[in-house]
């Protein structure tokens, strides 16, 4: 049946939840666009048969008109549908670059196809260029904090990290008293916690 597959990539996004991502459904774009190469392999044909027969086409109202409207409308259908589908899941990873920063996380990456990856990177890259111009780091402190330093719990052995002034020893379970700024791309990775007493 016609549509069907096209209507399931659109089930597909309706049924996750809000702002993640399902993996990239490979073969059911494949098996849409298949589809949408034989309405206009269709569509061609029917119109070619009314040509020939010598029919006006913008007159004829016979079997042939009416099947080149259904392979017509069908094929705007399946395009609409393949273009809501991949905007709805662009839109998805542009947000990903402001909620987890310029890295995803590997079981993110594993959800996204080539064309994905590189537009994420292409992306970050742009928002990159733009903060450095502007001088300014827009990805820290969506929501203006009431205090400038926050007390952070390491979660995972960093390192040794230089911040703005000084340098600290970023180990396991350590806690520190830093600044948001410095603090917020390790939060955003998963690295470190705020510390909530």
């Amino acid at each position: 049946m016609y549509g069907r597959r096209a209507s399931q990539l659109l089930r597909e996004l309706a049924s996750c939840e809000a702002g993640q991502i399902t993996s990239f459904n490979d073969d059911n774009l494949e098996q849409v666009i298949r589809e949408c190469n034989e309405h206009n392999l269709q569509l061609q044909s029917l119109i070619r048969k009314i040509e020939d027969a010598s029919l006006d086409i913008q007159t004829t109202r016979n079997e042939d008109h009416y099947g080149a409207v259904i392979h017509h409308l069908s094929l705007t259908r399946n395009k609409r549908c393949l273009m809501a589908y991949i905007f709805n899941r662009a839109e998805v990873i542009q947000s990903l670059r402001w909620k987890i920063g310029p890295v995803l996380p590997q079981e993110i990456k594993e959800k996204l196809n080539y064309l994905e990856e590189e537009f994420f990177k292409n992306h970050s890259a742009a928002v990159e260029s733009y903060m450095s111009e502007l001088d300014l780091d827009m990805t820290v402190d969506m929501v203006p904090p009431k205090d400038p330093y926050i007390r952070v719990k390491v979660l995972d052995d960093i390192g040794e990290v230089f911040l703005n002034d000084h340098t600290v020893n970023l180990t396991q379970h350590s806690l520190h008293f830093i600044k948001r700024t410095d603090a917020e791309p390790f939060i955003s990775q998963g690295l470190m916690e705020e510390f909530l007493e």
